[in-house]
């Protein structure tokens, strides 16, 4: 609840104050929706573990559950390089960033951000869906992880092993690399500023977006990217827990409290501000 809640407010804050229709902040406020739609997909179903005796899924539901989790994955980390390239343009082009984000490429880097899901991830999905398994069917997770997936299957298919990790290592190292090379050059400009008060401002903003992006690629490259992921059980729970439960509920309170204009915005729109212009307006039309 906290989480969606955290989420809610700050997707709703973008939209409500116009100040905010800014790339970067369009940006933020499809993170969050995203972010909503990255915890839905298990953690509903993991709460309702807690309470039931059977704790079943079918063979549809789980890699269905599979699909949707990673994809969504896949698209965070877009999503982060989408806004570490908006904030490189916006520090090291300040001159040139309103005439190379404009709205349409605004607009179709979200589009991107959202759409890449149901291409980038389905070869994988559909080369461990296809794999046998003779049972027990039995996973030893609170996710259908795709590591015990393949632990599960009746042979070993070493192919499908080396795509899904050719595929891990080329996209999640390629993603952080990317925010990696733009921050540093973001860094690099941000030290050339001769105003303190500017190098604060862009510290604050770098510092949050730098935070989210090794809380979610720290874990979840330690789980993936390594051929086989042959960690013990316990460890990939944790690890799967600190990406898929805490990283979103972490995000919100990161952008928010470290964000001047976000907290600005968030009590315009939820704030006794917002209450009192809202009353007052009521007052005059009647």
């Amino acid at each position: 609840m906290l989480t969606l809640m955290g989420n809610t407010v700050i997707a709703c804050a973008v939209r409500g104050d116009r100040h905010l229709h800014t790339p970067m902040y369009i940006f933020l406020g499809n993170f969050s929706l995203l972010e909503i739609c990255y915890t839905t997909t298990t953690v509903p179903n993991l709460l309702a573990n807690f309470i039931s005796t059977t704790k079943s899924i079918s063979f549809v539901s789980c890699f269905a559950q599979f699909y949707f989790f990673f994809s969504f994955g896949c698209d965070e980390g877009l999503y982060l390089c989408i806004m570490a390239f908006d904030r490189y343009l916006a520090i090291c082009c300040p001159l040139h960033y309103p005439y190379i984000m404009t709205r349409q490429l605004c607009t179709g880097l979200v589009a991107l951000g959202w759409c890449s899901r149901l291409i980038l991830f389905i070869t994988p999905v559909v080369l461990i869906s296809q794999l046998p398994y003779c049972g027990p069917n039995i996973i030893n997770h609170f996710i259908c992880d795709p590591v015990p997936l393949m632990m599960l299957s009746c042979s070993e298919d070493t192919t499908t092993q080396v795509i899904y990790s050719a595929f891990n290592a080329i996209f999640m190292i390629g993603t952080f690399l990317f925010i990696l090379c733009s921050y540093a050059l973001v860094i690099w400009a941000v030290l050339q500023m001769p105003s303190a008060a500017s190098k604060n401002k862009a510290f604050s903003t770098c510092a949050s977006h730098l935070a989210v992006v090794f809380l979610f690629f720290g874990s979840v490259m330690v789980m993936y990217v390594s051929p086989g992921s042959r960690h013990p059980v316990e460890v990939q729970k944790i690890v799967a827990l600190l990406y898929s439960v805490i990283t979103p509920l972490l995000n919100p309170l990161i952008y928010s409290l470290r964000n001047k204009e976000m907290k600005a915005a968030l009590r315009k729109v939820f704030g006794t501000e917002g209450l009192f212009i809202k009353h007052k307006s009521e007052i005059v039309v009647s």
